[in-house]
């Protein structure tokens, strides 16, 4: 097995990443630069994630719907800020059906242009509003350097779109979906982050305010694992969204877009992730529980195969895959070790007689995570086991990142800082104080009170920020 053994994490963190994403079937390159295939076991995965989320936008109010994948050129240009952040990133259709398209068409980057068309359209009265609605699409942004799930030319993710009557109800729809966010990342994908305001030169193109969660990677970067934008009156006034109040004046709306992607799998992998591959959190896990039958000979076969069953039979709760390959157990091992399951049990003659079985968790390696128990009452102790294990690896990572965010007093205890992980700092709000080795991940909603003087420039600062090299 050792020429299948994957890259130490520590020795090349980037190509460990690479072999995780291929060797657990999650994903494959596709015959376009940039695109990708995810697998059944990745899709699996994003449609748990997908499931998970879209009951949450569900319970505060939202509705699906789906919008075209060609968006007119002119659409584009409706919005200054939004066409001049999109216009490198644009794939653009010139012909159709064998003709020249009398105006060029862009392949959807996102959706807040085509989206103020429509509601432009359905909105005429304050009766109309709030207008709530999200979509789960793919969109195209032509990156240069491209990554799979991190950043690809076409990638999946859901997008929310919002129209207010207020001001005040547009940023509490922003605010609200940021936490919908941070509240799925910790509860179910394991992972600890940060909310946090973005600076002006890293929001959102077209937002007047962008808000994110920043989560720390296994080798200290930071990742962007969701944004939410107050659009303020932007798009509204670009598109004519307007409606007559209840003094029959007619008013613009309040919008708001958020949105969340496949890239969120990357974040799993690289906050999770050791080097024998994946860890998957067990919420999401395409497989909760693998069962792997032990067994030399028929004679073993029957009878081990009738408790394999009879344990199943206990996991009706879970999602659970029993391994019948004709495979030696130690490759089935490493094989579900590789693709991240959470628990394994194992069933074997011995087992059979004593009428237990060896469960085996993912989060803790060899012995340590190894031990033997009852075939009975197997499902108490497996939900209780899958819940340790979240708060396991949730624990570890938030531990990982507090050891790796640094308060550094001075400009070079700074550029050491984040060398090695985040830094804290006291931030003026000056771009020119931005223009740093690391970028301004966000300004935290958390905060620590008082001033402080910027990290940069020496200037008085009210807010600290976080400073990080990123993906």
């Amino acid at each position: 097995m050792s020429e299948l053994k994957l890259t130490p994490r520590a020795e090349d963190f980037s190509e460990w990443y690479n072999q995780v994403v291929l060797r657990a079937d999650l994903a494959d390159y596709a015959p376009v630069r940039g695109c990708m295939i995810i697998k059944p076991y990745g899709w699996t995965l994003w449609e748990n994630m997908q499931a998970a989320l879209d009951r949450r936008f569900k319970a505060t109010g939202h509705l699906n719907a789906a919008f075209p994948l060609f968006i007119p050129q002119s659409f584009i240009a409706k919005e200054a800020k939004h066409v001049e952040g999109f216009a490198p990133q644009l794939a653009v259709v010139t012909h159709g059906g064998g003709e020249l398209l009398e105006e060029p068409l862009v392949v959807r980057p996102t959706s807040e242009t085509i989206i103020g068309h429509a509601y432009a359209k359905w909105i005429k009265s304050y009766r109309d509003l709030p207008v709530l609605i999200n979509l789960w699409n793919s969109v195209v942004r032509w990156e240069v350097r491209t990554k799979l799930f991190l950043r690809t030319l076409e990638f999946w993710w859901q997008e929310g779109h919002t129209a207010h009557a207020t001001y005040a109800e547009a940023q509490a729809e922003t605010i609200q979906m940021l936490n919908v966010y941070a509240d799925f990342a910790v509860n179910e994908a394991a992972v600890p982050v940060i909310p946090g305001r973005k600076s002006e030169s890293e929001k959102f193109a077209g937002a007047d305010t962008t808000y994110s969660i920043e989560a720390m990677m296994g080798d200290t970067k930071a990742l962007q694992a969701a944004t939410s934008h107050n659009l303020g009156q932007n798009f509204a006034k670009s598109f004519e969204i307007r409606y007559l109040d209840k003094n029959n004046e007619l008013q613009y709306c309040w919008t708001t877009s958020w949105g969340f992607s496949t890239r969120v799998i990357g974040a799993i992998i690289m906050v999770h992730g050791d080097d024998q591959g994946l860890i998957l959190p067990p919420r999401l896990a395409p497989y909760q529980v693998v069962i792997v039958p032990i067994f030399k000979n028929d004679a073993e076969q029957g009878p081990v195969m009738e408790a394999v069953s009879r344990v199943k039979q206990q996991l009706t709760d879970f999602r659970v895959k029993v391994d019948e390959r004709e495979e030696t157990p130690g490759f089935k091992f490493n094989d579900w070790e590789l693709r991240g399951v959470p628990l394994r049990l194992e069933i074997g003659p011995k087992d059979v007689q004593k009428g237990t079985v060896a469960l085996a968790r993912r989060d803790k390696p060899g012995k340590q995570g190894k031990s033997f128990v009852p075939q009975e009452g197997l499902g108490t102790l497996v939900a209780e086991t899958l819940a340790d294990i979240h708060a396991s690896l949730y624990d570890r990572a938030l531990a990982f990142r507090q050891a790796n965010t640094h308060d550094p007093k001075t400009y070079e205890e700074f550029k050491q800082a984040v060398e090695k992980g985040w830094a804290f700092s006291w931030w003026c709000g000056g771009g020119e104080c931005e223009e740093t080795k690391a970028t301004t991940r966000n300004i935290p909603l958390e905060q620590p009170g008082g001033t402080g003087k910027c990290i940069h420039c020496g200037q008085p600062a009210k807010e600290k920020a976080i400073f990080a090299k990123a993906y």
